[in-house]
C-alpha cells in the first residue's frame, strides 16, 4: 500500500542499536517499536528508548503471547516492558544533565516511587502514610513531579509517566 505508514514496528535488534537497525534518522515520524534484543538492558540505555521511540522491550526468547500481549499493549498507547527491562530502568545510572529525555535524569528515585502511588489514584495523605512524611511533604513531591513532566495534572503527569517508561501497569 502506497502511502500508509506503520503505527507499530517489532524488530529483532540481534546486537545492532535500534537507530542502526532501522535508520530512524531518514524517517522524520518512525513508527513505535516492539522490540526484542538479546541484551534489555542495552536496549533501556538505547538513545530511541530516551526519545520515546520504543513502545515495548522483551528478550529475543520471548513467547508468542508475551509478544501479542507487548504488542496490544503498545497499540493502545501504553509501554510494555519484561522483567528484565524493568530491572534495567530501574538501577541505570543517571544520564549526562544535558540529556532531557532521559526518565532517571528527569525525576529523582522517591518522585518517581510518589509518581507510581499518583497512578494508584492515591492522594497526596495516603501518599504520605505510605512514605511515612507528612501531606505536605507528599505534595510538593507532586508538585516537583508536575513541573519536571510539564504536567498540567496529575493525570496528565501519569501518563507521561507511563510514556517515559517511568509507570509500569
Amino acid at each position: 500500500m502506497h502511502g500508509v505508514r506503520a503505527a507499530l514496528a517489532l524488530i529483532d535488534l540481534g546486537d545492532e542499536p535500534i537507530d542502526s537497525a532501522l535508520r530512524l534518522g531518514r524517517d522524520p515520524a518512525p513508527p513505535g517499536l516492539v522490540v526484542l534484543a538479546e541484551d534489555p538492558h542495552r536496549v533501556m540505555a538505547d538513545p530511541a528508548m530516551q526519545r520515546g521511540l520504543v513502545r515495548g522491550v522483551l528478550p529475543r526468547d520471548a513467547t508468542s503471547g508475551e509478544i501479542a500481549a507487548a504488542v496490544e499493549a503498545a497499540r493502545a498507547g501504553l509501554l510494555a516492558l519484561h522483567p528484565l527491562a524493568v530491572d534495567a530502568l530501574r538501577h541505570r545510572a543517571p544520564q549526562a544533565a544535558g540529556d532531557q529525555h532521559s526518565p532517571v535524569q528527569s525525576l529523582t528515585a522517591r518522585e518517581i516511587e510518589v509518581l507510581a502511588m499518583v497512578s494508584e489514584g492515591l492522594g497526596n495523605k495516603a501518599i504520605a502514610g505510605r512514605l511515612g512524611n507528612s501531606a505536605h511533604t507528599a505534595k510538593f513531591h507532586v508538585a516537583s513531579i508536575m513541573a519536571k513532566l510539564g504536567a498540567g495534572s496529575r493525570t496528565e503527569a501519569v501518563t507521561i509517566g507511563m510514556r517515559r517508561g517511568l509507570v509500569v501497569i
